[in-house]
């Protein structure tokens, strides 16, 4: 139980008040756009960012990460508020369903944490969160149309299309210019200072040209300054209909936030070289959103780029994303009033650019280089999570990738990803071209086998392998002899593993790569972009006289 406790550690309190109070800075616009998306209200985003950023930070199992309302959550949360509102007739008559909905979420994700379900998150293959990824950012972008042209948007994608020609038709142009100048400063001030974040200056610049030049157009309008109101009392009024509404729903929330939350910790985990403990993160994620929903705020996860924000800035430990959260609530303490001035569209067009980052961008363009398998995969992801229902791409996504996968693998009997070096020979027994290597290479260079397919079952334990370099070594020999095929998961493993082995002046060295692997790595470029030409053998021995010719020190 005492690994579920939280543990305050002051070591680095310079760092994580400034990486925090920098997180804080960032998360307020996107707070508020998301809290308004969901259909309630700009304090919604706040209080979930709030009660959510300080609980997880306290009891997850990743100690530089902040959370708050994402986009893929306030996508879905807003769903729910359209479905309690169809079902009850009206927000207020449907709120319990809302607020019990979100508590829900909560309960699951710690349930989730306890059952160790955060062991198996990373066996999703790359294509499916790549098509997931990219519909949520589709969606976000779409359902801020209408309000960047100053219109109330529908819920339904379906309706945002059918009827676009109205919003088009009878277009507030005061609010595009306000959505345009929003977007315009967010993507140039970078070029002008990197310490300010962009976000927050759109924000305050767009909000107050439409104050002070009295320029019409829709705003936020007022809020409730102070603390968060109860609102838990309200599950007073749940009958057994309501409860059945909601079980659905909230797993679908439960294992989105799950997902969005242990990827960010993957990333925060490559920029600290620490190691994250998955089911605590669960745990914690699911505590912060159970009690923010007992104070109306909308559910969310652990936020990637306010999290690398958070660490960029000096971020380490968990005191970081608790300041965030205090900071929060300073502001809404004291500044709840101002809040309610700021324009939808500039809401809107902070939203547009997150729904563009969100965007596997990397991924679309390497569309035509990966296994067509994986393309397909991606686009049926993509489509229907946009038109269909998010729960059920990823779903389906699973089931193609793990049945064309077995397809693929029905004539492979060795499978996993192991490594060696011949310094240690005691975990494993060099081949036997390498019994005679040169003088010096023993001592220099790490020799990595590579057995068996390298697809997305794989890819943890191909993510582990800098894990067992030596601190001498300089140069790294990958054997793919036994890879007969990579897949997109496997083929981005690859490619960030070289990534880290370049950051670290390592060079890399591959022999005998077979076909398929070998037009894959030529597909993104890894060939000969980051490794070239000379250093890629289609033998071991010729590998060996390459060595023997030159200073593999200086490559």
């Amino acid at each position: 139980m005492k690994n579920f406790l939280p543990k305050i550690s002051f070591s680095n309190l310079k760092g994580d008040t400034f990486g925090g109070i920098t997180a804080g800075i960032v998360a307020l616009p996107l707070a508020l756009a998301f809290g308004v998306q969901s259909g309630l209200g700009a304090s919604a985003g706040i209080y979930g960012a709030i009660f959510l950023g300080i609980i997880a930070a306290l009891f997850g199992g990743t100690p530089s990460q902040i959370s708050g309302p994402t986009g893929p959550m306030t996508v879905v949360s807003a769903s729910i508020v359209g479905l309690a509102v169809s079902s009850a007739g009206s927000l207020e008559q449907g709120f319990v369903i809302v607020i019990g909905t979100f508590f829900l979420t909560g309960i699951f994700q710690i349930m989730f944490g306890i059952i160790k379900i955060g062991n198996y998150i990373k066996f999703i293959p790359y294509p499916v969160i790549s098509g997931f990824m990219s519909g949520i950012g589709v969606i976000i972008i779409l359902l801020q149309l209408y309000p960047f042209m100053g219109h109330v948007s529908p819920n339904a994608i379906t309706d945002v299309i059918y009827n676009i020609q109205k919003p088009v038709a009878e277009m507030n142009y005061s609010s595009l210019l306000l959505g345009l100048g929003t977007i315009v400063i967010i993507y140039i001030f970078p070029y002008i200072s990197k310490k300010i974040p962009g976000t927050l200056v759109a924000l305050l610049a767009m909000t107050l040209l439409a104050a002070f030049g009295n320029i019409e157009v829709p705003i936020i309008g007022s809020i409730p300054a102070g603390f968060p109101e109860f609102t838990g009392t309200a599950f007073a009024g749940l009958n057994i209909e309501m409860i059945g509404l909601m079980i659905m729903p909230a797993i679908t929330l439960a294992g989105l936030g799950a997902i969005d939350s242990l990827l960010t910790s993957v990333v925060a985990d490559n920029i600290t070289k620490t190691k994250h403990d998955s089911n605590k993160e669960l745990i914690g994620q699911g505590m912060g959103n159970a009690v923010a929903a007992l104070f109306g705020g909308i559910p969310g996860a652990g936020a990637t780029m306010r999290t690398v924000v958070n660490v960029r800035t000096g971020g380490r430990t968990q005191l970081s994303g608790a300041i965030h959260g205090v900071l929060l609530l300073v502001i809404m303490l004291g500044l709840g009033r101002y809040v309610s001035a700021i324009p939808l569209s500039v809401l809107a067009g902070v939203l547009i650019t997150v729904g563009i980052s969100i965007i596997d961008k990397k991924g679309l363009k390497d569309i035509l280089h990966i296994p067509k398998a994986d393309a397909v995969i991606m686009i049926i992801v993509l489509l229907m999570t946009v038109f269909v229902d998010l729960l059920q791409a990823v779903g389906l996504g699973m089931i193609i990738a793990s049945v064309l996968f077995m397809k693929k693998a029905s004539d492979l009997v060795d499978t996993g990803t192991e490594v060696t070096s011949i310094s240690h020979k005691d975990h494993e027994l060099p081949w036997d071209d390498e019994c005679d290597v040169p003088p010096g290479m023993k001592e220099e260079v790490f020799i990595q086998h590579l057995n068996g397919p390298i697809f997305f079952g794989s890819v943890s334990k191909f993510q582990q392998m800098t894990s067992y370099l030596p601190e001498n070594v300089k140069v790294v020999v990958i054997r793919m002899k036994k890879v007969p095929y990579i897949d997109q998961s496997g083929l981005y493993a690859m490619e960030s593993y070289i990534h880290e082995l370049h950051s670290k002046g390592i060079k890399i060295v591959f022999t005998m790569i077979q076909p398929q692997p070998m037009y894959m790595l030529r597909g993104i470029n890894i060939i000969p972009g980051m490794v070239p030409e000379e250093k890629v053998f289609d033998d071991f021995d010729r590998c060996k006289e390459w060595f023997k010719e030159r200073s593999f020190a200086k490559g």
